[in-house]
Protein backbone atom coordinates (compact mmCIF):
# COMPACT_ATOMS: atom_id res chain seq x y z
CA UNK A 1 0.00 0.00 0.00
CA UNK A 2 1.55 3.32 -1.16
CA UNK A 3 0.98 5.78 1.63
CA UNK A 4 0.24 9.19 0.52
CA UNK A 5 2.34 12.21 1.92
CA UNK A 6 1.40 14.18 4.83
CA UNK A 7 -0.14 17.42 3.49
CA UNK A 8 0.89 20.53 5.13
CA UNK A 9 -2.08 23.62 5.50
CA UNK A 10 -1.99 26.59 7.31
CA UNK A 11 -5.00 26.68 10.03
CA UNK A 12 -6.95 29.02 7.33
CA UNK A 13 -5.79 27.10 4.20
CA UNK A 14 -7.61 23.92 6.40
CA UNK A 15 -10.63 26.02 7.45
CA UNK A 16 -10.88 26.76 3.59
CA UNK A 17 -11.21 23.44 2.68
CA UNK A 18 -13.49 22.14 5.30
CA UNK A 19 -15.52 24.83 3.94
CA UNK A 20 -16.02 23.98 0.90
CA UNK A 21 -16.52 20.99 1.57
CA UNK A 22 -19.53 21.17 4.17
CA UNK A 23 -20.75 23.22 1.07
CA UNK A 24 -20.84 20.84 -1.20
CA UNK A 25 -22.27 17.97 1.33
CA UNK A 26 -24.92 20.52 2.58
CA UNK A 27 -25.84 22.80 -0.37
CA UNK A 28 -24.56 21.72 -3.79
CA UNK A 29 -25.24 18.02 -3.73
CA UNK A 30 -28.95 18.13 -2.26
CA UNK A 31 -29.60 20.98 -4.70
CA UNK A 32 -28.09 18.81 -7.80
CA UNK A 33 -30.01 16.04 -6.55
CA UNK A 34 -33.04 18.22 -6.28
CA UNK A 35 -32.60 19.36 -9.76
CA UNK A 36 -31.55 15.72 -11.20
CA UNK A 37 -35.07 14.54 -9.77
CA UNK A 38 -36.77 17.52 -11.15
CA UNK A 39 -35.06 16.44 -14.57
CA UNK A 40 -36.19 12.93 -14.21
CA UNK A 41 -39.98 13.81 -13.50
CA UNK A 42 -40.08 15.53 -16.92
CA UNK A 43 -40.27 12.39 -18.62
CA UNK A 44 -37.80 11.02 -21.21
CA UNK A 45 -34.24 11.37 -20.37
CA UNK A 46 -32.27 9.80 -23.78
CA UNK A 47 -33.04 13.52 -25.21
CA UNK A 48 -32.60 15.46 -22.40
CA UNK A 49 -29.88 17.52 -21.78
CA UNK A 50 -30.46 19.23 -18.84
CA UNK A 51 -30.38 15.62 -16.95
CA UNK A 52 -26.96 14.90 -18.73
CA UNK A 53 -25.71 17.97 -17.12
CA UNK A 54 -26.67 17.82 -13.81
CA UNK A 55 -25.44 14.23 -14.16
CA UNK A 56 -22.35 15.68 -15.16
CA UNK A 57 -22.21 17.84 -12.30
CA UNK A 58 -22.88 15.49 -9.62
CA UNK A 59 -20.14 13.64 -11.27
CA UNK A 60 -17.79 16.04 -10.46
CA UNK A 61 -18.77 17.24 -7.09
CA UNK A 62 -18.65 13.92 -5.93
CA UNK A 63 -15.33 13.65 -7.10
CA UNK A 64 -14.56 17.25 -5.59
CA UNK A 65 -16.12 15.61 -2.49
CA UNK A 66 -13.93 12.63 -2.31
CA UNK A 67 -11.13 14.33 -2.97
CA UNK A 68 -11.47 16.99 -0.68
CA UNK A 69 -12.15 13.83 2.30
CA UNK A 70 -9.21 12.42 1.64
CA UNK A 71 -6.65 15.93 2.00
CA UNK A 72 -8.11 16.61 4.82
CA UNK A 73 -7.54 13.34 6.55
CA UNK A 74 -4.11 13.45 5.20
CA UNK A 75 -3.61 17.11 6.51
CA UNK A 76 -1.41 18.91 9.28
CA UNK A 77 -1.62 22.34 10.26
CA UNK A 78 1.74 24.06 10.10
CA UNK A 79 3.31 25.84 13.09
CA UNK A 80 4.06 29.37 12.80
CA UNK A 81 7.20 29.84 10.08
CA UNK A 82 10.34 31.20 10.88
CA UNK A 83 10.71 34.62 9.74
CA UNK A 84 14.45 34.46 9.29
CA UNK A 85 14.09 32.71 6.27
CA UNK A 86 10.77 31.76 3.63
CA UNK A 87 9.61 28.48 4.31
CA UNK A 88 5.90 26.71 4.47
CA UNK A 89 3.41 29.08 5.27
CA UNK A 90 5.51 31.98 5.33
CA UNK A 91 4.46 36.14 3.96
CA UNK A 92 7.04 37.26 2.12
CA UNK A 93 7.40 40.27 0.00
CA UNK A 94 9.82 40.24 -3.08
CA UNK A 95 10.43 43.45 -5.13
CA UNK A 96 11.25 42.07 -9.44
CA UNK A 97 14.24 43.53 -11.33
CA UNK A 98 11.29 45.69 -13.02
CA UNK A 99 10.69 47.25 -9.06
CA UNK A 100 7.10 45.90 -8.75
CA UNK A 101 6.70 44.61 -5.19
CA UNK A 102 4.25 41.83 -4.79
CA UNK A 103 3.45 39.81 -1.06
CA UNK A 104 2.79 36.04 -1.83
CA UNK A 105 2.23 33.59 1.03
CA UNK A 106 4.05 30.09 0.51
CA UNK A 107 1.90 27.25 1.17
CA UNK A 108 1.21 23.41 0.01
CA UNK A 109 0.13 23.12 -3.72
CA UNK A 110 -3.46 22.06 -2.26
CA UNK A 111 -4.13 25.71 -0.67
CA UNK A 112 -2.48 27.78 -3.31
CA UNK A 113 -4.68 30.49 -4.90
CA UNK A 114 -2.89 33.06 -6.70
CA UNK A 115 -6.31 34.99 -6.53
CA UNK A 116 -6.01 35.36 -2.99
CA UNK A 117 -1.92 35.90 -2.59
CA UNK A 118 -0.98 32.52 -2.23
CA UNK A 119 1.26 30.23 -4.17
CA UNK A 120 2.58 26.44 -4.09
CA UNK A 121 6.00 26.06 -2.76
CA UNK A 122 6.56 23.90 -5.42
CA UNK A 123 5.51 26.56 -8.39
CA UNK A 124 8.27 28.30 -10.11
CA UNK A 125 8.75 31.28 -8.10
CA UNK A 126 8.01 29.12 -4.90
CA UNK A 127 11.33 26.89 -4.97
CA UNK A 128 13.07 30.03 -5.89
CA UNK A 129 11.96 31.68 -2.51
CA UNK A 130 12.23 28.71 -0.31
CA UNK A 131 15.27 29.01 2.20
CA UNK A 132 15.90 32.82 0.86
CA UNK A 133 16.37 35.62 3.30
CA UNK A 134 15.93 39.14 3.28
CA UNK A 135 18.28 40.61 0.81
CA UNK A 136 19.00 37.57 -0.68
CA UNK A 137 17.85 37.27 -4.68
CA UNK A 138 15.84 34.09 -6.72
CA UNK A 139 16.22 34.08 -10.00
CA UNK A 140 13.01 32.39 -11.61
CA UNK A 141 12.92 31.12 -15.77
CA UNK A 142 9.71 31.66 -17.35
CA UNK A 143 8.36 31.67 -20.68
CA UNK A 144 9.05 35.52 -20.98
CA UNK A 145 12.18 35.24 -19.61
CA UNK A 146 14.51 35.22 -16.38
CA UNK A 147 12.83 37.16 -13.65
CA UNK A 148 14.90 38.34 -10.55
CA UNK A 149 13.15 38.88 -7.31
CA UNK A 150 14.81 40.75 -3.96
CA UNK A 151 13.46 38.88 -0.60
CA UNK A 152 12.48 42.71 1.36
CA UNK A 153 10.98 41.25 4.19
CA UNK A 154 9.52 37.93 5.98
CA UNK A 155 6.14 37.95 8.19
Amino acid sequence: MVRERTLQLTASGKAKLEEELAHLINVKRPELTSRIQDSSDQGDMTDNPEYDSVKEEIIQTDARIVELEQMLERAEVIEQPSKDSVGLGSTVTIRSDDGEEETYILVDHAEADIRDGSISTESPVGQELYGKRPGDSATVKTPGGVIVYTVLRIE
